[in-house]
């Protein structure tokens, strides 16, 4: 799969298939438009591309109410390439790009700069400035520059539809199993180990660190986890996604994992960690001694959870899930 940042140059402006959206979590819904779009694009001997942007519009345009990110980056990328993506095009979305009138974003964007020979849309797609353009608008465009469009209705389980607004809303009640039903999978987050500040060490709790490149991610708190890429079966541990508070007030967010039984030094390895159950929120203890006690309390936690799964209690996941003895419980 090859990524462009902007619109392709080119080497790559063969014509495509194109669907566009922000496609934050690519779950089930996200996965049927692509399945659809992906036998579109076989039927006309096109490659596939998609038409992602980064902030988010609603980043851009309400910061202040912009939605939490349930994925980062490269953990889309990485989905829509697991989904059959040819290409994908990272635009960045700014006053420029959002004050282009329908006409113009179809001309200059979808025709000019995408060469799309087949469009496909979800139900409530708008584009242009103040998202003049809709369905009716763009199907009139497609005949006068010469390409096909269709829309795509509600994907909906149970009357409910899958949308990233459900699943933002079942990270935020830490309902993980909701989440996984709408997204298909366990929810993760993946990133490059990184040097922290060593408290954990210092407390007997040493962790392997993620930075998150945004401030509003779609959880937060402490997590039962299991960690990807390290071995041949993921490590279970806990871990802590927030800013820190009892002993930094940067505002930064950062991913702590503390994984049990293991101390080596994989600083730049690239590990996918999956949240296996909410444990509690994230807390500011008055010194370093109390917080010590509550990460040793969250460890037993965890390890009776995965304890738990090992006699039979599976979550519903397609992962294979770490297997303790039974001499780990923890009173």
């Amino acid at each position: 799969m090859k990524v462009f940042r902007g619109l392709p140059n080119a080497e790559s402006k063969a014509p495509c298939a194109l669907t566009i959206g922000n496609f934050d979590g690519v779950h089930r819904g996200h996965q049927s438009l692509l399945a659809l779009a992906r036998a579109a694009a076989d039927a006309r001997g096109l490659p596939l591309c998609v038409m992602t942007f980064e902030p988010h519009p609603r980043e851009f345009f309400m910061p202040e109410r912009a939605p939490t990110r349930i994925t980062l980056l490269r953990d889309k990328l990485e989905a829509l390439r697991s989904n059959g993506v040819d290409r994908v095009v990272v635009e960045h979305f700014n006053a420029h790009f959002a004050a282009q009138t329908p006409d113009e974003f179809v001309r200059h964007v979808l025709v000019e700069g995408l060469h799309a020979k087949w469009v496909l849309v979800g139900d409530d797609f708008c584009y242009g400035a103040r998202r003049a353009g809709d369905f009716a608008t763009l199907r009139a465009a497609a005949g006068q520059y010469g390409f096909e469009v269709e829309q795509m209705g509600v994907i909906s389980e149970g009357g409910v539809r899958i949308s990233s607004s459900a699943v933002r809303e079942a990270l935020a009640d830490g309902n993980l199993q909701h989440a996984r039903r709408l997204l298909g999978h366990g929810y993760a987050i993946s990133g490059h180990v990184v040097h922290g500040k060593k408290l954990g060490r210092q407390l007997g709790f040493p962790t392997l660190n993620l930075r998150i490149s945004h401030k509003r991610p779609a959880v937060s708190g402490i997590f039962v986890v299991q960690v990807h890429g390290l071995g041949d079966h993921p490590l279970p541990g806990v871990a802590s996604i927030g800013v820190r508070p009892t002993v930094e007030d940067a505002g930064r967010v950062l991913l702590e994992v503390h994984l049990f039984d293991f101390d080596a030094e994989i600083y730049g390895r690239l590990i996918r960690v999956e949240f296996m159950k909410k444990l509690r929120d994230e807390m500011r203890y008055d010194s370093l001694d109390e917080l010590q006690v509550a990460i040793a309390q969250d460890c037993a936690d965890a390890r009776n959870f995965f304890l738990n799964l090992q006699n039979g209690a599976l979550p519903e996941t397609g992962s294979r899930v770490f297997a303790t003895s039974a001499t780990d419980r923890i009173p």
